[in-house]
Protein backbone atom coordinates (compact mmCIF):
# COMPACT_ATOMS: atom_id res chain seq x y z
CA UNK A 1 0.00 0.00 0.00
CA UNK A 2 1.28 3.75 -0.50
CA UNK A 3 2.65 5.22 2.19
CA UNK A 4 0.36 8.39 2.40
CA UNK A 5 -1.97 7.20 5.54
CA UNK A 6 -0.51 7.29 9.28
CA UNK A 7 -1.90 5.30 12.26
CA UNK A 8 -4.40 2.26 12.82
CA UNK A 9 -7.51 3.94 14.95
CA UNK A 10 -6.64 8.06 14.25
CA UNK A 11 -5.71 7.57 11.03
CA UNK A 12 -4.00 10.46 8.89
CA UNK A 13 -3.52 10.48 5.43
CA UNK A 14 -1.93 13.90 4.08
CA UNK A 15 -2.11 15.07 -0.17
CA UNK A 16 -0.51 17.82 -2.15
CA UNK A 17 2.76 18.96 -3.25
CA UNK A 18 4.98 21.96 -2.71
CA UNK A 19 3.95 24.09 -5.86
CA UNK A 20 0.24 21.88 -6.38
CA UNK A 21 -3.01 23.87 -5.91
CA UNK A 22 -3.30 22.96 -2.31
CA UNK A 23 -2.00 20.55 0.34
CA UNK A 24 -4.22 18.60 2.74
CA UNK A 25 -5.29 15.77 5.76
CA UNK A 26 -7.86 13.44 6.11
CA UNK A 27 -8.93 12.39 9.51
CA UNK A 28 -10.70 9.09 10.17
CA UNK A 29 -11.36 8.03 13.85
CA UNK A 30 -11.70 11.09 15.66
CA UNK A 31 -14.10 10.72 18.50
CA UNK A 32 -17.03 13.23 18.16
CA UNK A 33 -18.18 15.99 20.49
CA UNK A 34 -14.55 17.69 20.41
CA UNK A 35 -14.76 21.08 20.51
CA UNK A 36 -12.54 22.14 16.88
CA UNK A 37 -12.31 25.48 14.87
CA UNK A 38 -10.00 26.66 12.33
CA UNK A 39 -8.55 29.03 14.98
CA UNK A 40 -7.23 26.49 17.17
CA UNK A 41 -5.66 24.50 14.21
CA UNK A 42 -4.42 27.84 12.72
CA UNK A 43 -1.97 28.42 16.02
CA UNK A 44 -0.44 25.58 15.40
CA UNK A 45 0.32 26.20 11.91
CA UNK A 46 1.46 29.74 12.33
CA UNK A 47 4.34 28.09 14.64
CA UNK A 48 5.68 26.46 10.91
CA UNK A 49 4.62 29.51 8.70
CA UNK A 50 7.35 30.43 6.69
CA UNK A 51 9.36 33.63 6.60
CA UNK A 52 9.53 34.34 10.50
CA UNK A 53 13.72 34.11 10.59
CA UNK A 54 16.39 34.68 8.64
CA UNK A 55 17.03 30.46 9.13
CA UNK A 56 13.43 30.63 6.68
CA UNK A 57 12.47 30.48 3.11
CA UNK A 58 11.29 34.08 2.61
CA UNK A 59 7.84 32.29 0.61
CA UNK A 60 5.30 33.95 1.27
CA UNK A 61 2.44 31.80 2.57
CA UNK A 62 0.00 32.15 4.98
CA UNK A 63 -0.47 28.59 5.26
CA UNK A 64 -4.59 29.31 6.06
CA UNK A 65 -6.57 26.10 7.05
CA UNK A 66 -9.79 25.54 5.87
CA UNK A 67 -12.23 22.57 7.55
CA UNK A 68 -14.22 20.99 4.95
CA UNK A 69 -15.81 18.28 6.74
CA UNK A 70 -16.17 16.39 9.91
CA UNK A 71 -17.14 19.25 12.61
CA UNK A 72 -20.75 20.75 12.90
CA UNK A 73 -21.12 23.81 15.02
CA UNK A 74 -17.74 23.77 16.45
CA UNK A 75 -18.06 20.24 17.31
CA UNK A 76 -16.21 16.96 15.57
CA UNK A 77 -18.66 14.77 14.12
CA UNK A 78 -16.51 11.68 13.87
CA UNK A 79 -16.80 11.67 10.36
CA UNK A 80 -13.77 12.01 8.47
CA UNK A 81 -12.17 15.55 9.10
CA UNK A 82 -10.95 16.88 6.06
CA UNK A 83 -8.56 20.13 6.17
CA UNK A 84 -7.07 21.92 2.77
CA UNK A 85 -4.44 24.28 2.96
CA UNK A 86 -3.81 26.39 -0.99
CA UNK A 87 -0.65 27.14 -2.05
CA UNK A 88 -0.63 30.94 -2.50
CA UNK A 89 3.07 31.80 -3.24
CA UNK A 90 4.20 28.45 -5.29
CA UNK A 91 6.73 30.15 -8.28
CA UNK A 92 7.21 26.63 -10.01
CA UNK A 93 9.23 28.53 -12.72
CA UNK A 94 12.00 28.89 -10.45
CA UNK A 95 12.57 25.37 -10.77
CA UNK A 96 12.50 25.45 -15.01
CA UNK A 97 16.03 25.36 -15.75
CA UNK A 98 17.06 22.60 -13.34
CA UNK A 99 14.30 20.61 -13.76
CA UNK A 100 15.95 17.69 -15.52
CA UNK A 101 19.06 17.48 -12.90
CA UNK A 102 18.59 15.26 -9.64
CA UNK A 103 19.58 18.21 -7.03
CA UNK A 104 21.94 16.25 -4.23
CA UNK A 105 20.76 15.63 -0.96
CA UNK A 106 16.93 15.65 -2.31
CA UNK A 107 14.82 12.67 -3.45
CA UNK A 108 14.92 13.68 -6.97
CA UNK A 109 16.95 11.03 -8.30
CA UNK A 110 15.32 8.04 -5.85
CA UNK A 111 11.40 9.14 -6.94
CA UNK A 112 12.26 9.25 -10.38
CA UNK A 113 13.81 5.76 -10.37
CA UNK A 114 10.91 4.23 -8.62
CA UNK A 115 8.13 5.94 -10.40
CA UNK A 116 9.42 7.07 -14.35
CA UNK A 117 8.80 10.63 -13.20
CA UNK A 118 8.66 13.21 -10.78
CA UNK A 119 7.20 16.59 -9.87
CA UNK A 120 9.75 18.76 -10.54
CA UNK A 121 8.79 21.80 -8.86
CA UNK A 122 10.35 22.08 -5.83
CA UNK A 123 10.24 18.25 -5.32
CA UNK A 124 6.48 17.77 -5.36
CA UNK A 125 5.52 15.33 -2.29
CA UNK A 126 8.87 14.97 -1.00
CA UNK A 127 9.12 18.60 -0.37
CA UNK A 128 9.24 19.46 3.25
CA UNK A 129 6.03 22.12 2.69
CA UNK A 130 4.21 18.46 2.82
CA UNK A 131 4.47 18.87 6.36
CA UNK A 132 2.15 21.69 6.90
CA UNK A 133 -0.80 18.92 6.46
CA UNK A 134 0.78 17.04 9.25
CA UNK A 135 0.83 20.05 11.52
CA UNK A 136 -2.75 20.54 10.62
CA UNK A 137 -3.73 16.98 11.34
CA UNK A 138 -1.48 17.14 14.71
CA UNK A 139 -3.62 20.12 15.92
CA UNK A 140 -6.74 17.91 15.85
CA UNK A 141 -4.69 14.94 17.69
CA UNK A 142 -3.25 17.64 20.51
CA UNK A 143 -7.32 18.63 20.86
CA UNK A 144 -7.88 14.53 21.73
CA UNK A 145 -4.68 14.61 23.84
CA UNK A 146 -6.19 17.59 25.98
CA UNK A 147 -9.19 15.61 27.30
CA UNK A 148 -6.77 13.50 29.07
CA UNK A 149 -4.44 15.99 30.46
CA UNK A 150 -1.48 14.81 27.48
CA UNK A 151 0.82 17.84 26.75
CA UNK A 152 3.82 17.74 23.70
CA UNK A 153 6.75 19.92 23.87
CA UNK A 154 9.29 20.17 20.82
CA UNK A 155 12.13 22.46 21.25
CA UNK A 156 15.74 23.16 19.43
CA UNK A 157 18.85 21.86 21.57
CA UNK A 158 21.30 22.73 18.64
CA UNK A 159 21.43 24.35 15.65
CA UNK A 160 24.73 24.14 13.57
CA UNK A 161 26.92 23.27 16.31
CA UNK A 162 25.03 26.23 18.64
CA UNK A 163 23.59 24.35 21.67
CA UNK A 164 21.57 25.03 24.39
CA UNK A 165 22.75 24.89 27.82
CA UNK A 166 19.84 24.84 29.83
CA UNK A 167 16.27 24.26 29.50
CA UNK A 168 13.61 27.16 30.20
CA UNK A 169 10.57 25.66 28.54
CA UNK A 170 8.81 28.86 29.38
CA UNK A 171 10.98 30.60 26.99
CA UNK A 172 10.49 28.32 23.89
CA UNK A 173 7.54 30.02 22.36
CA UNK A 174 8.93 33.43 23.05
CA UNK A 175 11.53 33.50 20.39
CA UNK A 176 11.75 32.14 16.54
CA UNK A 177 14.63 29.77 17.23
CA UNK A 178 11.51 27.42 19.46
CA UNK A 179 15.20 27.58 21.80
CA UNK A 180 14.41 26.93 25.60
CA UNK A 181 18.01 29.27 26.09
CA UNK A 182 17.60 32.20 25.97
CA UNK A 183 21.23 33.05 25.98
CA UNK A 184 21.78 31.02 22.78
CA UNK A 185 19.45 32.79 20.91
CA UNK A 186 21.40 35.09 19.29
CA UNK A 187 24.26 33.05 18.89
CA UNK A 188 22.08 30.47 16.68
CA UNK A 189 20.94 33.94 14.91
CA UNK A 190 24.68 34.85 14.17
CA UNK A 191 25.01 31.01 13.08
CA UNK A 192 22.75 31.47 10.32
CA UNK A 193 23.96 34.76 8.86
CA UNK A 194 27.03 33.23 8.99
CA UNK A 195 26.00 30.00 6.73
CA UNK A 196 23.35 31.94 4.25
CA UNK A 197 26.42 34.33 3.67
CA UNK A 198 28.62 31.20 2.50
CA UNK A 199 25.49 29.61 0.54
CA UNK A 200 25.51 26.49 2.69
CA UNK A 201 23.03 25.04 5.19
CA UNK A 202 23.20 23.59 8.64
CA UNK A 203 21.08 20.90 10.67
CA UNK A 204 20.42 20.95 14.25
CA UNK A 205 18.80 18.42 16.98
CA UNK A 206 15.11 19.03 18.84
CA UNK A 207 14.11 17.17 21.63
CA UNK A 208 10.22 16.29 22.20
CA UNK A 209 8.77 16.19 25.74
CA UNK A 210 5.30 14.57 26.10
CA UNK A 211 3.59 15.35 30.01
CA UNK A 212 0.90 13.70 31.47
CA UNK A 213 1.35 10.24 29.30
CA UNK A 214 -0.29 7.62 31.47
CA UNK A 215 1.45 4.31 31.73
CA UNK A 216 0.10 1.30 29.56
CA UNK A 217 0.25 3.00 26.01
CA UNK A 218 1.83 0.63 23.25
CA UNK A 219 2.08 -2.62 21.95
CA UNK A 220 4.33 -5.77 22.96
CA UNK A 221 6.29 -6.09 19.94
CA UNK A 222 5.80 -4.48 16.47
CA UNK A 223 3.36 -1.71 17.03
CA UNK A 224 5.98 -0.40 20.62
CA UNK A 225 5.54 3.22 21.42
CA UNK A 226 9.30 3.95 20.59
CA UNK A 227 8.78 2.21 17.39
CA UNK A 228 5.74 3.83 16.16
CA UNK A 229 7.47 7.23 17.83
CA UNK A 230 10.57 6.07 15.82
CA UNK A 231 8.84 5.77 12.45
CA UNK A 232 6.61 9.04 13.21
CA UNK A 233 9.68 11.12 13.40
CA UNK A 234 12.18 9.47 10.66
CA UNK A 235 9.06 9.90 8.52
CA UNK A 236 10.12 13.77 8.90
CA UNK A 237 12.50 14.30 5.47
CA UNK A 238 15.27 15.95 7.00
CA UNK A 239 15.28 13.39 10.32
CA UNK A 240 18.11 11.49 10.25
CA UNK A 241 17.94 10.03 13.73
CA UNK A 242 15.40 9.26 16.36
CA UNK A 243 16.49 8.64 20.09
CA UNK A 244 14.86 7.62 23.39
CA UNK A 245 15.78 8.46 26.71
CA UNK A 246 19.08 8.29 27.39
CA UNK A 247 19.26 6.63 23.26
CA UNK A 248 23.19 6.82 21.98
CA UNK A 249 24.62 7.48 25.41
CA UNK A 250 23.00 3.91 27.04
CA UNK A 251 25.55 2.23 24.95
CA UNK A 252 28.11 3.42 27.21
CA UNK A 253 26.77 2.87 30.48
CA UNK A 254 26.45 0.17 32.99
CA UNK A 255 23.31 -1.96 33.42
CA UNK A 256 23.60 -0.44 36.89
CA UNK A 257 23.67 3.28 35.75
CA UNK A 258 21.32 2.41 33.03
CA UNK A 259 18.40 0.99 34.96
CA UNK A 260 15.44 3.30 36.36
CA UNK A 261 15.44 2.45 39.75
CA UNK A 262 11.83 2.14 41.26
CA UNK A 263 10.59 3.50 44.39
CA UNK A 264 7.38 3.78 46.09
CA UNK A 265 7.15 7.49 44.56
CA UNK A 266 8.77 6.48 41.32
CA UNK A 267 11.59 5.92 38.86
CA UNK A 268 14.60 7.80 40.54
CA UNK A 269 15.61 8.81 36.36
CA UNK A 270 14.25 8.36 32.97
CA UNK A 271 16.93 6.99 30.98
CA UNK A 272 14.31 4.71 29.70
CA UNK A 273 12.30 8.00 28.33
CA UNK A 274 9.23 6.80 29.86
CA UNK A 275 8.84 3.14 27.66
CA UNK A 276 9.81 0.27 29.00
CA UNK A 277 9.29 -2.95 26.89
CA UNK A 278 7.65 -0.92 24.20
CA UNK A 279 5.03 0.51 26.42
CA UNK A 280 5.01 4.34 28.51
CA UNK A 281 5.56 3.34 32.24
CA UNK A 282 3.90 6.78 32.93
CA UNK A 283 7.20 9.07 33.45
CA UNK A 284 8.03 11.16 30.71
CA UNK A 285 8.25 10.71 27.08
CA UNK A 286 11.57 12.12 25.76
CA UNK A 287 12.74 11.50 22.12
CA UNK A 288 15.64 13.66 20.46
CA UNK A 289 15.60 13.85 16.93
CA UNK A 290 18.80 14.74 14.68
CA UNK A 291 17.91 16.91 11.49
CA UNK A 292 20.08 17.43 8.20
CA UNK A 293 21.38 20.34 6.96
CA UNK A 294 18.74 21.41 4.47
CA UNK A 295 19.80 19.93 0.98
CA UNK A 296 18.99 23.11 -1.42
CA UNK A 297 22.19 25.24 -1.40
CA UNK A 298 23.73 27.44 -3.69
CA UNK A 299 27.24 26.39 -4.10
CA UNK A 300 27.90 24.47 -7.06
CA UNK A 301 27.83 20.77 -6.99
CA UNK A 302 28.19 17.69 -9.22
CA UNK A 303 24.98 15.53 -10.15
CA UNK A 304 23.64 13.84 -13.14
CA UNK A 305 20.85 14.61 -15.00
CA UNK A 306 17.83 12.24 -15.87
CA UNK A 307 19.92 10.96 -19.15
CA UNK A 308 23.10 10.15 -16.62
CA UNK A 309 24.91 12.06 -17.72
CA UNK A 310 27.29 14.42 -15.52
CA UNK A 311 25.90 18.03 -14.96
CA UNK A 312 27.03 20.88 -12.12
CA UNK A 313 24.19 22.85 -10.11
CA UNK A 314 23.63 25.66 -8.26
CA UNK A 315 20.38 25.26 -6.24
CA UNK A 316 18.67 28.73 -6.75
CA UNK A 317 15.44 29.58 -5.63
CA UNK A 318 13.78 30.62 -1.71
CA UNK A 319 14.85 27.95 0.97
CA UNK A 320 15.67 27.60 4.26
CA UNK A 321 19.38 27.95 5.73
CA UNK A 322 18.07 24.92 8.18
CA UNK A 323 14.84 23.13 8.82
CA UNK A 324 15.18 24.37 11.96
CA UNK A 325 13.16 26.05 13.67
CA UNK A 326 10.28 25.28 11.60
CA UNK A 327 10.80 21.17 12.06
CA UNK A 328 10.14 21.94 15.41
CA UNK A 329 6.13 21.95 15.36
CA UNK A 330 6.20 18.83 13.30
CA UNK A 331 8.27 16.72 15.62
CA UNK A 332 5.65 17.84 17.77
CA UNK A 333 2.76 16.89 15.34
CA UNK A 334 4.05 13.20 14.88
CA UNK A 335 4.10 12.61 18.66
CA UNK A 336 0.69 13.93 19.09
CA UNK A 337 -0.19 11.45 15.99
CA UNK A 338 1.51 8.63 17.87
CA UNK A 339 -0.11 9.23 21.28
CA UNK A 340 -3.17 9.76 20.22
CA UNK A 341 -3.83 6.70 18.23
CA UNK A 342 -2.46 4.38 21.01
CA UNK A 343 -4.71 6.20 23.33
CA UNK A 344 -7.35 5.40 21.26
CA UNK A 345 -6.19 1.55 21.08
CA UNK A 346 -5.99 1.35 24.65
CA UNK A 347 -9.76 2.50 25.14
CA UNK A 348 -10.89 0.07 22.96
CA UNK A 349 -9.58 -2.47 24.96
CA UNK A 350 -12.09 -1.60 27.62
CA UNK A 351 -10.45 -1.09 31.00
CA UNK A 352 -8.56 2.14 29.96
CA UNK A 353 -9.68 3.49 33.16
CA UNK A 354 -7.21 0.77 35.21
CA UNK A 355 -4.09 3.32 33.49
CA UNK A 356 -5.47 7.17 34.05
CA UNK A 357 -3.18 7.43 36.91
CA UNK A 358 0.44 7.53 37.40
CA UNK A 359 1.14 3.63 38.61
CA UNK A 360 2.93 4.43 42.05
CA UNK A 361 -0.55 6.53 43.36
CA UNK A 362 0.64 10.18 42.46
CA UNK A 363 0.48 12.75 39.80
CA UNK A 364 4.26 12.39 39.16
CA UNK A 365 3.92 14.71 35.51
CA UNK A 366 0.61 17.00 36.59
Amino acid sequence: MPGNTFGQIFRVTTFGESHGPALGAVIDGCPPGLSLDEAYIQEELDRRRPGKSLAETPRKEKDKVHILSGVFEGKTTGCPIALVIYNEDARPGAYEEIKDLFRPGHGDATYFWKYGLRDWRGGGRSSGRETAARVAAGAVAKRLLQEFGIEVIAYTLALGGVKAKRKDLSFVYQNRFFCPDQDMVEKMEERIKEVRAMGDSVGGIVEIVARGVPAGLGEPVFDKLDADLAKALMSIGAVKGVEIGAGFGAAEMLGSENNDELTPKGFKTNNAGGILAGISNGDEIIARVAVKPIPSISKEQETIDINMKPRKIKVGGRHDASAIPRIVPVCQAMVRLVLADHLLRQLSLGHFARWTKYPFGSEKNA
